[in-house]
């Protein structure tokens, strides 16, 4: 016989192999994806210990069981309500519209962990497990700069529906396909679907409590209140930094190699960029180098290239992430200057750099397709329905249950009022001794450490 007759009849014997193989090697990636992705939800998680780090040691020591406190019902509330009702109405299927609700729990579809789901960049679990973990940031960042004077109880009602519908309904707008994704507007991994809708919350929340007793003196100059332990705080960037290689290299979606490493190195440039960008700024207003400006840039940093972390070039990140560090120090100067205490910065760090980093995309994103007026149209929304919902659930809340504790429960310190004990045991033999009182002076040094974020 001819070799015209065995050509064929090889290559029709061969076509099972070559199937089989191109199933394995998508079985393969798949199976890499997926465990990317799984990677990626622990170093989100991990950013619930920075924060609560962070916190803690920007906070006064007498109130530190209860930020401790607060950072672990957010994160047990947050992946709870996200199971029950908050991821059917971050993703309720195709909508194009403002709201949309996928069903209760979590009903896997039928290719749920396959290849067939996500195009075989994760399961559906993984994927529950991934969006859940940011869910809860959203409150994280609300707790920061309500903390020291909010009553325990009513922050756990804001908190509990913040995030299951405030945060997972505007959420839906853009990751879910809603209004905002038909009409181009674009956030990577959420410096305005994650940071500034928890900066927007934290803004009406500080504004609403008012001042800690004693930030202010009568004459409206800023009277230092200095952290508990700047080794802590700086110990919570580090883990914060850490974290949002799995933030933002998770918001791939894939393991994908190129598209993986690109994002890591704006995001690390970006970080490095505020850090330095924040030292810069700090020295046009003290000759004193201040660790806790530049503990605040290299989040300012961070969450200015959140946004863009996959369209922006490395050098532009660089230019984004010092931009945002320099905007971090005057943001926070300018909040004490109108009388908004925060205590941990978060207002500044990601609501302002946040918008930032939003509108960055606008004008340096290698993408033509994205565009500065989508990007406005996109800050303004999420500006309206979080100002909106948090000042009906913070009135709501004052008016039912009271929003500031008192006087003396302040001055006591939350750690003994609301949890009769304290973060760090003193050799005091009085439970009721204060501890952590603030300073009646202080540096520069002193005073921002405690709007630190």
């Amino acid at each position: 016989m001819s070799k015209n007759f065995w050509l064929p009849l090889l290559a029709t014997l061969m076509v099972p192999a070559v199937a089989f193989a191109d199933e394995e090697m998508a079985r393969g990636e798949f199976v890499a994806n997926n465990v990317w992705m799984m990677v990626c939800a622990g170093l989100v998680f991990i950013m619930h210990l920075g924060f609560a780090a962070l916190e803690s040691g920007m906070t006064q020591a007498k109130n530190t069981v209860n930020i401790l406190f607060k950072n672990v019902f957010i994160i047990c509330i947050g992946l709870l309500t996200y199971y029950v009702v908050g991821f059917g109405l971050m993703y309720p299927g195709e909508f194009g519209g403002y709201f949309g609700f996928a069903g209760f729990g979590l009903p896997v579809p039928d290719n749920g962990n396959t290849t067939g789901y996500a195009s075989g960049g994760y399961t559906y679990y993984t994927d529950f497990l991934f969006q859940g973990m940011f869910a809860a940031t959203a409150a994280t960042i609300v707790s920061g700069a309500v903390a020291e004077r909010i009553k325990l109880g009513t922050f756990m009602v804001f908190s509990t529906i913040f995030v299951a519908t405030v945060y997972t309904i505007a959420g839906s707008w853009k990751w879910g396909g809603g209004w905002l994704d038909q009409a181009g507007f674009y956030d990577f991994a959420g410096s305005t679907l994650v940071h500034s809708v928890g900066g927007w919350g934290a803004l009406v929340g500080a504004a609403m409590l008012g001042a800690r007793a004693g930030k202010y003196d009568k004459d409206g100059n800023v009277r230092p209140i200095p952290g508990s332990n700047m080794p802590l705080a700086a110990i919570g960037v580090f883990l914060l930094w850490l974290g949002w290689f799995g933030f933002n290299g998770g918001s791939v979606l894939s393991a994908d190699p190129a598209a993986t490493s690109w994002t890591l190195v704006t995001t690390c440039l970006a970080a490095a960029s505020g850090g330095i960008g924040a030292m810069v700024g700090y020295s046009f207003v003290s000759n004193k180098p201040d660790l806790s400006m530049a503990l605040n840039g290299i989040l300012a940093g961070l969450v200015g290239i959140t946004a863009g972390a996959d369209v922006i070039t490395p050098i532009n990140a660089c230019l984004v992430g010092a931009i945002a560090g320099v905007l971090v120090v005057y943001s926070v100067l300018f909040f004490d200057k109108i009388k908004i205490d925060d205590p941990v910065g978060a207002i500044s760090v990601h609501l302002v750099c946040g918008i930032w980093g939003t509108l960055a995309v606008g004008i340096f994103s290698t993408n033509a397709d994205h565009n500065i007026v989508a990007q406005v149209k996109g800050v303004l929304a999420y500006g309206v329905f979080t100002v909106t919902c948090a000042g009906i659930l913070f009135g709501t809340l004052k008016a039912v249950m009271g929003l500031r504790v008192s006087d003396e429960e302040e001055r006591e310190g939350l750690d003994y009022t609301e949890h009769g004990m304290h973060g760090y045991n003193l050799g005091r033999s009085s439970s009721k001794t204060a501890i952590g009182e603030p300073a009646e002076g202080g540096g520069a040094s002193a005073e921002l450490a405690s709007s630190e974020g």
